[in-house]
């Protein structure tokens, strides 16, 4: 698929969250349903050298594809929450915003010790978010085999904080 046609899709929200701020919002890409599954298909195409043993999706729409994802490659999703979200035991990651900070949790229970673990999110701007995902899966054993984005703010350079993680950075859409 060429990226041209989910650039297509994705709309562009000025001044949001704050202002000065471009927000690249992929819901329109919900509503078409054959440029989702193309979506997912490049997503997939993106792993096939890899091996996965789990998708993690970052809440909270790392949730969105990242499931359609798991269950398309017959593998478990992941999800990472937002600290107080979850309900079993969970372990923490406090991870620095623009503004202050913010934590992310994960079931303890969630990752086996070994396990290759892609990280998705829909978006790659700092690198904060994907870090601090990736601090919990290695936390509990896994490890970081691919980062996998619909877009990417290239401008921001958040790839380069993911290098310690893993060097396999798959975004669709760039900027």
């Amino acid at each position: 698929m060429k990226t041209s046609q989910i650039a297509e899709h994705i709309r562009e929200v000025k001044d949001f969250p704050k202002e000065g701020i471009s927000f690249k919002d992929i819901t329109p890409i919900l509503s078409n349903p054959d440029l989702s599954a193309e979506v997912i298909a490049s997503l997939v195409e993106c792993l096939n050298d890899k091996e996965v043993d789990a998708i993690v999706g970052v809440e909270s729409r790392g949730f969105l594809f990242g499931m359609l994802l798991a269950n398309a490659m017959k593998v478990p999703f992941i999800p990472i929450r937002k600290a107080g979200k979850l309900p079993h035991n969970t372990i923490v990651e406090e991870y620095a915003l623009e503004y202050g900070t913010a934590k992310m949790e994960i079931h303890t229970d969630a990752i086996k010790e070994g396990w290759n673990i892609v990280v998705h999110d829909d978006l790659l701007a700092t690198g904060g978010t994907a870090v601090a995902a990736s601090k919990l899966v290695k936390r509990l054993g896994g490890n970081i085999t691919s980062f996998l984005f619909i877009v990417e703010l290239s401008f921001l350079d958040g790839r380069t904080s993911l290098f310690d993680y893993s060097t396999s950075i798959k975004s669709l859409v760039k900027y």
